[in-house]
């Protein structure tokens, strides 16, 4: 009593106090009073009591449901009846009480069900047992039949703790019992206020997807009640579930699982065909609309590969969703969008043609196919462009609207590029034009509107601009002769400055591509000095026309270099942000690329010349004016500078120029090593200096390797490690440079195995171990010459032990693939003569890193790894096969058998075995995945499991 006073207590105070601190403190004692054996008894003794209020009977009833569901363990198999029964009343009791508290009780009795096999309930489960409680209690029958909706659900809920076999077997059992669960249903079809509720229920059932041939179903009471309320004045939302589950019941498997349903399809497609007038009715419920919309959008995913076909039939299924497409409620038009992408796949895949045997009729099936449904797409295109328009109210519209607009705007582009990949890129291009031409030439001088049209047809133009040909010499000059003459609009310009960009390649190939040219980049510093957004649009375009367009644009390198020293040095007319000023950098760098060796030299220069200055002029004030300065004001400059490092592909050209910027590097990593934002960046510019000029890098390689390694040991920033990786990636096979490498990766390792030496080490600094083990999976890849036999292969080995079971994500796989990259040392370039080497080093410590991994599937890491830690298990399997095998056996028997029992044991140990001796791997997947399942399946068997396997204890001797 004293217990159930405090629940109460801490129940007034959660929802009732007034300090935020009090109903914090009962909130965690409840959360806390929930996971206790007490929780039983405690909230059934407080759902009998006639005076709990709402609040109480609600937690209670939460309470008692997720205890079912989780810890049904917890509790002796004796207490399988006294607990059914207690629920049993407890449904019997709030069959009329609150909504929500029924539910969840009813809930807790289908969970009762998953864990519980059927014989425990009697003969015939718990259906048969169902069907007696309401043929003995008829008043209770509301709250049965609730229960009798929720129990086919729970076959797929994983909240409920129940073994993967158990799992399985109780979808067995309810699957035989379906004909039993219909005719109850069917019998309560006479009580006429329960009708929705039957409905509702016999649509769970049919989402099990098999138990009932499609002959019987056809002719069944339930479907045709259910077809029969289609064409009543009110439609009801039941009906549509269970015709909605109808039409995916005939269609779960292949296109062969249809056709055995034909007469139930006989029977569902002309009543719903029948509804097609009702999409257009502007007097009926918008509710109603949007259910109809849906059966037919069910129709179109369910029965495409029939659709597909181009028979009479189904193109009248086709034109009911174009009726459905071109309704004006985004929400409604929409549903069709997905049928309109899985028919474009079915028509355009070979895949779907096969059948047909030779090329010549694949060939002539396909273009068949193609014409059939060419009008359709045409119409589609028309009937989703405008969507894309601009509301009139635009500028008005809050954050959420604005992005649900652009939502809809990605949504009808994916529409158009399907209409383009069944009707063709230019054909689909004339239709959009037209659209453009109107939009146009329609408002005349009226300037408030005509923006919004024109950006609509030219947002859907450059939405398929990969699907026009670069030879289409109809339709794409005329639009680019009319860009120039659109009104300066913010939104409209960002449009049209997107579409040039769009379709650089088209200017590239095009005959009339250079005469086009130098409107196009008018157009684009326009767009640079109307509106950051505008402006940001327009250094993409320019970044995709240099790209495309290089060979064309050599000769105007004074005209490009003009914009890009306005946009770099930040003149005030031009309104590219700093991130976005990058895709001018790349433009540039990229042109400079095509130049001949002597002229690039040159152009380098030029391009580094705004980039350097600012940062000159800060060293220059001294290091202490140096330290003081904020990140961004250098990092803006060094990004630059990575950019063109990366895209200037002359070799020769950047190693010079990082020969002669390297006293500007130097100063800024001497002054600044503590920062860890310059010194990422910084060390990106040097990561894409490396890869790019490679061999041709000389003395400044060994100047910049220098530099890190000292400020690594004062410093730790992981970007020192990460360039490391680069470096060892370029040169880590060759032999002139294995003294300072063998020095680097000795010095950076040494000093990060004492940094990680506990798992809450790892935690603390996630990116210097994530960093740490990429570089040592680059070493066994491109050097393992000089990593494998050098004195800090071991150490790394132990450390990575310890941080196995970090939880931070990108860390933990890196170790994880390290630990991979060991194990398959045999596939790599040299790795087989370092065998003998590495068996000396992981067969001592093979025990304990198999029980880590053991433990990492089973619960030390998230249930997101297990897929990582598997491929890591499998490569240690295959590389040590029986010895292996030894290893998993001797973990997995740490396991109590209350948490794993022999059967899951041994199917996981058969699995491994038959990977060890050279079986197939995919058959490790499913066992590993339910061996997880079952140690985690609650908190209580996965803190059991853990305590036994204990990941964190490198040498377990015993345990008792």
């Amino acid at each position: 009593m004293d217990l159930q006073n405090t629940v109460k207590e801490a129940l007034n105070a959660l929802y009732h106090h007034p300090d935020d601190t009090v109903r914090m403190q009962a909130d965690r004692y409840l959360q806390d009073f929930q996971r206790t054996l007490d929780a039983w008894q405690v909230a059934d003794n407080l759902l009998h009591d006639p005076s709990s209020n709402l609040e109480t009977l609600i937690f209670c009833s939460q309470t008692l449901r997720s205890k079912v569901q989780r810890d049904f363990e917890e509790l002796p198999a004796t207490a399988f009846r006294p607990l059914r029964d207690s629920l049993n009343n407890l449904l019997k009791k709030f069959h009329k009480g609150h909504p929500k508290v029924r539910t969840q009780i009813s809930i807790a009795v289908a969970a009762l069900a998953v864990h519980v096999p059927a014989e425990d309930w009697g003969d015939g489960g718990i259906v048969k047992w169902l069907w007696d409680e309401m043929d003995s209690n008829p008043e209770y029958i509301p709250g049965f039949l609730e229960l009798l909706t929720v129990l086919p659900e729970e076959v797929l809920n994983y909240k409920i703790a129940a073994r993967p076999e158990r799992r399985r077997q109780f979808e067995k059992e309810l699957t035989s019992q379906m004909e039993v669960a219909l005719n109850i249903l069917t019998a309560c079809l006479g009580i006429s206020e329960l009708k929705e509720q039957v409905l509702e229920a016999f649509a769970s059932w049919l989402r099990l997807k098999h138990g009932i041939p499609g002959s019987v179903l056809s002719s069944h009471p339930l479907v045709l009640t259910a077809l029969s309320s289609l064409n009543s004045e009110l439609l009801s939302e039941a009906s549509v579930n269970v015709i909605s589950e109808l039409i995916h019941y005939t269609a779960a498997g292949n296109i062969d699982g249809v056709s055995t349903n034909g007469p139930l399809i006989q029977v569902i497609v002309p009543q719903v065909m029948n509804l097609k007038s009702q999409l257009s009715d502007s007097t009926k419920d918008e509710e109603d609309v949007k259910a109809i919309g849906r059966l037919f959008a069910d129709m179109g995913d369910s029965y495409v590969e029939l659709i597909a076909t181009g028979s009479d039939e189904s193109m009248l299924i086709v034109r009911a969703l174009l009726e459905v497409a071109s309704h004006p409620e985004y929400d409604i038009a929409s549903m069709t969008f997905n049928f309109w992408h899985n028919l474009q796949l079915n028509l355009t895949r070979r895949e779907s043609y096969v059948s047909y045997g030779n090329e010549a009729c694949i060939e002539a099936e396909r273009n068949r196919r193609l014409q059939v449904f060419r009008p359709a797409y045409e119409s589609l295109v028309s009937l989703v462009s405008y969507r894309v328009q601009y509301p009139v109210d635009y500028q008005d519209l809050t954050y959420e609207d604005l992005k649900e607009f652009k939502q809809t705007k990605y949504a009808v582009a994916d529409v158009l590029t399907d209409a383009a990949s069944v009707l063709g890129g230019d054909a689909t291009l004339k239709i959009l034009y037209m659209k453009l031409l109107e939009a146009v030439s329609s408002n005349g001088n009226n300037e408030q509107k005509e923006w919004r049209p024109a950006e609509a047809a030219l947002f859907c133009i450059r939405a398929i601009s990969s699907y026009v040909s670069v030879v289409e010499a109809e339709v794409m000059p005329q639009i680019m002769a009319l860009l120039p003459k659109l009104p300066h609009q913010p939104q409209l310009l960002q449009t049209v400055c997107l579409t040039i960009g769009a379709y650089s390649k088209w200017l590239d190939s095009a005959s009339c591509g250079l005469s086009i040219l130098p409107s196009v980049l008018d157009i684009l510093m326009n767009g640079m000095g109307t509106s950051e957004e505008c402006a940001a649009a327009a250094a993409l375009a320019f970044r995709h026309i240099c790209d495309d367009c290089r060979k064309k644009l050599c000769g105007c390198l004074d005209g490009l270099f003009h914009i890009y020293n306005r946009t770099v040095s930040g003149e005030d007319s031009f309104k590219v942000p700093a991130e976005d000023s990058l895709h001018l950098v790349e433009a540039l760098s990229m042109v400079v690329t095509e130049l001949p060796l002597e002229d690039a030299q040159r152009a380098l220069e030029a391009l580094c010349i705004p980039v350097i200055s600012p940062l000159q002029e800060a060293i220059n004030q001294g290091p202490e004016s140096l330290s003081k300065r904020p990140s961004r004001q250098l990092t803006v400059h060094i990004d630059r500078f990575a950019y063109i490092f990366r895209y200037v592909k002359h070799p020769q050209v950047v190693a010079d120029a990082i020969q002669r910027l390297w006293p500007i590097f130097k100063a800024i990593f001497d002054v600044r090593a503590w920062d860890m934002r310059t010194m990422e960046s910084l060390c990106r510019a040097c990561k894409y200096a490396v890869r790019t000029s490679g061999r041709f890098m000389g003395l400044t390689i060994g100047a910049m390797l220098e530099e890190i390694q000292s400020l690594y040991r004062q410093h730790h920033q992981p970007c020192f490690l990460y360039l490391s990786s680069e470096v060892i990636k370029i040169f880590g096979s060759d032999p002139s440079c294995a003294d300072y490498l063998k020095n680097l990766i000795e010095a950076l390792f040494q000093h990060t195995t004492r940094l990680l030496t506990n798992i809450q080490e790892f935690t603390a600094r996630p990116d210097i171990a994530d960093d740490c083990f990429l570089l040592a999976s680059r070493c066994i890849r491109y050097c393992p010459q000089l990593f494998i036999p050098s004195p800090v292969f071991p150490s790394l080995v132990d450390c990575s032990m310890v941080g196995i079971t970090v939880q931070h994500r990108e860390a933990s796989n890196s170790i994880l693939h390290f630990f991979s990259d060991i194990f398959d040392l045999a596939n790599s370039t040299m790795g087989e003569q370092f065998l003998p080497i590495r068996d000396s080093i992981i067969i001592p410590r093979g025990a304990s890193i198999t029980r880590i991994l053991v433990a990492s599937l089973t619960g030390a890491l998230p249930k997101s790894r297990v897929e990582v830690v598997s491929y890591t298990l499998l490569a240690l399997t295959r590389s040590y096969g029986v010895q292996a095998l030894e290893w998993a056996k001797t973990s997995i028997m740490l396991i109590p058998p209350t948490a794993v029992t022999d059967l899951e044991r041994s199917r996981f140990l058969k699995a491994l075995s038959d990977v060890a001796s050279g079986g197939d791997t995919n058959g490790l997947i499913v066992p590993i995945e339910e061996l997880s399942d079952v140690c985690r399946r609650n908190r209580a068997v996965q803190e059991m499991v853990q305590e036994a396997l204990r990941p964190l204890e490198l040498n377990l001797v015993s345990v008792s």
